[in-house]
């Protein structure tokens, strides 16, 4: 089995290849890969046509944008970002679309969890179980989601959509459990900035 190191090696040669004109190269890195990212957003969105589509659209993606990849990070650290920030976008699409008109603040985000949207945006002085968010405030909260870093964006995804731990966030992301509970502190504060004086219920 290929080490970091020779991985990075022959994507580095792959590109090379495909900037040139070799089509074949890249027909190297969706063989290389697509496994690997299919599992990466099937992870991410527990539905298998979606993660079909997400994975083509990675590539797709990855086929288009190749040209202005400017290797500050390694291709398959570029091609996962890629596409787990298209699985990302997946899944706030379909929330905004499939939550009811009216949403209480203490509604599980999934069916499965305990973790609320008051998990993500606390305001002071309100009752979980008497307040409601309307679609538009719900519609506000999934855009702002897509303005926050790639880092936040991943975090929040797995503390409160997939109700991680925080011990299966930090062997998920390798690092640190302080780290995983420092990042989503700001992540959510950051999110709560950027929804600002739109959130005044």
């Amino acid at each position: 089995m290929a080490t970091k190191t020779q991985e990075v090696a022959i994507d580095k040669v792959l590109v090379d290849r495909f900037r040139k004109g070799d089509e074949a190269a890249f027909e190297e890195m969706v063989i290389r890969y697509r496994d690997r990212i299919f599992a990466r957003v099937f992870q991410l969105l527990k539905n298998r046509q979606d993660a079909e589509e997400v994975t083509q659209d990675a590539f797709m993606r990855a086929h288009k944008g190749l040209e202005n990849f400017r290797g500050d990070s390694s291709f398959s650290t570029w091609l996962f970002q890629i596409a787990t920030n298209l699985a990302h976008n997946k899944y706030w699409y379909w929330w905004r679309r499939k939550r009811d008109q009216s949403i209480s603040l203490g509604q599980t985000l999934t069916d499965d969890g305990d973790s609320t949207l008051i998990d993500v945006i606390p305001a002071e002085g309100e009752d979980p179980s008497q307040e409601a968010i309307t679609q538009e405030l719900v519609d506000r909260v999934a855009e702002c989601m897509d303005y926050l870093s790639p880092k936040h964006k991943e975090i929040l995804t797995l503390r409160n959509v997939k109700n991680m731990s925080y011990e299966e966030i930090a062997d998920h992301l390798e690092i640190s459990v302080g780290t995983v509970k420092s990042r989503i502190a700001r992540a959510r504060e950051s999110l709560r900035e950027k929804l600002g004086s739109e959130f005044n219920l």
